[in-house]
């Protein structure tokens, strides 16, 4: 039987290391949460031990099993239209500003994770256009990106089972969004996989490639974050953004602070961030 013990030493030194890769701050006494996402890649790389495996993970020399750690620490339940209201800010208030824009309005979905939050924005913005077709005659686009490998590869397959499908999408999208692609999974169409595209990012580097972004959306992710990597991501957003730019982030994140680059919108309900001019 495998053994999924952990040391107090070992757990430190992974804290660690997961702090310093991608800026994951795990708390004392949370060495349940990484026996519960570790111990299923133990068989898969035949190890004997959560400790061998910790110990494997720490080597340079070891960069799939490094890969699969930090996909497996940074993988986050999510939902479809998740609250709510930040979609219903888009639809209401937000994208009637950039309607007649004559340019792509480029929307940025980080840590989207296995694809849910990018996709309901999508659905938002077709939803916008088909109440008025004279809406962004040089369309939307919507990029997410995640430090997961193996949640990016679940993104571009744009495939959900039932389980996930019946968590915050309502039986009316399902139907119009999504076509049946067998054994239990639905597939996105194509009017909503086209204006959506996916690529790695971890937080901590640099946005400069991505471009410039009307719209960015971090939620439910600077909560795991230290102050110090939170000002910095923060920051970094602020330069991604254009001039009157928005950024969401979750429920019970703020930039208090954090910031001065922003002002808070509040509306009815929920919190928006707009950058200043």
């Amino acid at each position: 039987m495998a053994n999924k013990e952990l040391q107090e030493s070992e757990y430190r030194l992974f804290r660690d290391f997961l702090e310093q890769q991608c800026g994951i701050v795990l708390g004392d006494n949370k060495q349940y949460l990484v026996k519960s996402r570790l111990a299923p890649l133990m068989q898969r790389f035949g190890l004997s031990s959560l400790s061998e495996l910790l110990n494997k993970t720490l080597s340079p020399f070891e960069r799939q099993l490094r890969s699969a750690v930090i996909d497996a620490m940074t993988t986050n339940e999510t939902l479809w239209f998740r609250d709510n209201y930040p979609y219903e800010l888009l639809k209401k208030q937000i994208l009637p500003e950039f309607e007649k824009d004559h340019k792509t309005v480029k929307i940025w979905s980080a840590a989207s994770s296995s694809g849910q939050e990018p996709y309901s924005i999508a659905m938002t913005g077709l939803e916008y256009q088909q109440s008025r077709p004279s809406a962004f005659p040089m369309g939307l686009h919507i990029l997410g990106t995640d430090i997961s490998n193996a949640m990016l590869e679940h993104c571009q397959r744009a495939e959900y089972d039932g389980l996930a499908l019946s968590r915050g999408l309502s039986p009316e999208r399902r139907s119009k969004f999504f076509d049946d692609s067998g054994n239990g999974m639905m597939r996105l169409k194509d009017a909503v996989r086209k204006n959506v595209s996916f690529r790695h990012l971890n937080l901590l580097d640099s946005y400069t490639l991505l471009g410039k972004f009307d719209i960015i959306f971090c939620r439910n992710v600077l909560i795991y974050f230290s102050p110090e990597v939170k000002m910095k991501i923060i920051k970094q957003f602020s330069q991604a953004l254009n001039p009157r730019g928005y950024l969401f982030l979750g429920a019970s994140e703020s930039l208090s602070s954090l910031n001065n680059d922003f002002d808070m919108v509040r509306c009815n309900p929920g919190i928006v961030y707009r950058k200043k001019i």
